[in-house]
């Protein structure tokens, strides 16, 4: 901002600019930073910032979070992860005759775990997968399909 807008040109003149005689504008007379949230600001502390002190829970030493990492994809998402183009081609009567089965590798698609929310359209596929629930399971098998698990 230029120096002639500024607040301290009008001020020129008035002895105190604006800060009062008393009270008096000093450096950082309430501490500077968060100074004082367990003394003299306690109460701002304790109405706008509940729970800003102390601890809780266990402290876990060298937490690997890859080791609890799973993301998860439910049935009903199953078929999302191949193109409509490969269901309509495994659909038809020639490639059903043959045997030939559409194959979800849902590991390629982000996903290490197989649970069984929703239905699975009549026809049969292989899913490979690091886990399976037991109810995905059960209805993968239940359509003709097998589970395939990979490491």
């Amino acid at each position: 901002m230029v120096a002639r807008l500024k607040k301290c040109r009008k001020a020129r003149g008035n002895v105190s600019h604006g800060h009062g005689r008393i009270g008096k504008h000093r450096k950082h007379p309430g501490g500077r930073g968060n100074a004082g949230g367990q003394h003299h600001h306690r109460i701002n502390f304790d109405k706008y910032h509940p729970g800003y002190f102390g601890k809780i829970g266990m402290r876990h030493f060298h937490k690997t979070k890859n080791l609890h990492h799973c993301p998860v994809v439910n049935l009903d998402r199953l078929w999302t992860l191949v193109s409509d183009q490969t269901r309509s081609e495994y659909q038809k009567e020639e490639v059903k005759a043959k045997g030939k089965v559409p194959v979800i590798d849902v590991t390629q698609a982000g996903f290490f775990k197989v649970l069984g929310k929703g239905h699975l359209p009549d026809q049969p596929v292989i899913v490979k997968a690091k886990f399976f629930s037991k109810t995905a399971e059960k209805k993968i098998r239940s359509v003709g399909g097998a589970c395939v698990s990979i490491a």
